[in-house]
């Protein structure tokens, strides 16, 4: 075939990302021979996903909200759901599986909810359409208006979430420094002072929301940066779970059984 052939067809499959050629590897141009050992890990998720490079300062954020993320014990379903898969025989690349594909919209999916939320906020205020207290009295009522959780906002297992407070001063000392503007920042803050006196402070979800949302990462995006941080927890379960030698373990141990709801058993 001819190269007017071919472009089509080499087209097809076409990326940004990395060029393979025999003894080339290239990830966004930079030859990865050059990026070993001198490239950390989240500079080159950072390169990767989004074809930059991170100031120190932004880099400091990211890495510190990946490490926040990772874990949240065998409690959390995506945890439960990988170790689970881990005693049923399958590899470790299928236990992983499980549990990533356990984190939705209700178990994973807040993160991404709030850094859209935040970003409404910011837009608006842009736009001169409220101060941010107002911004955030509006957004909490049109959730509650449709029912739904505010995300990012209140946790079902901690009064104060140990996670918060750490990231939360990094974020304040990276817009102080003028490393990050801190508008997804001050929308946060908003809203924590308007469910202040129901007692709902910020979680997890909301003080990374307010990180991705500095670093101009887009809502769905966010969630992916999440799983990529809780794979490592979701890993560290499974092999610890496929080292134990239990088989086929359950939700309940064993002798309990589930609690049987449905009509009376038949004698015939």
């Amino acid at each position: 075939m001819t190269d007017d052939q071919l472009a089509p067809v080499t087209a097809w499959w076409a990326t940004a990302i990395t060029r393979i050629q025999p003894g080339e590897i290239a990830f966004r141009g930079r030859p990865v021979q050059n990026l070993i050992g001198t490239t950390g890990f989240v500079d080159t998720i950072w390169l990767l996903v989004t074809g930059g490079d991170l100031a120190p300062a932004r880099r400091h954020l990211l890495e510190a909200t990946l490490v926040a993320s990772v874990d949240h014990g065998p409690q959390a379903p995506s945890i439960a759901s990988a170790r689970m898969a881990a005693t049923c025989g399958v590899g470790i690349n299928s236990a992983m599986a499980n549990g990533i594909n356990v984190l939705g919209d209700t178990h994973g999916g807040a993160g991404q909810q709030c850094v859209a939320m935040l970003g409404r906020m910011v837009d608006a205020h842009r736009e001169g359409a409220g101060n941010w207290d107002d911004l955030a009295t509006d957004e909490i009522a049109q959730h509650r208006a449709r029912g739904a959780f505010v995300p990012g906002f209140g946790h079902r297992f901690h009064p104060v979430d140990p996670r918060r407070d750490p990231l939360l001063a990094l974020v304040e000392q990276a817009a102080a420094s003028g490393d990050v503007v801190g508008d997804h920042l001050r929308a946060g803050l908003a809203i924590e002072r308007a469910l202040a006196s129901r007692g709902v402070p910020m979680n997890i979800d909301g003080i990374s929301a307010i990180v991705y949302g500095e670093l101009g990462v887009e809502p769905e995006l966010a969630r992916g940066l999440f799983v990529l941080a809780r794979s490592v927890g979701i890993l560290a379960h499974a092999w610890e779970e496929s080292r134990s030698g239990r088989r086929i373990k359950g939700p309940l141990p064993p002798p309990l059984l589930a609690d049987y709801t449905g009509p009376a058993v038949s004698e015939r």
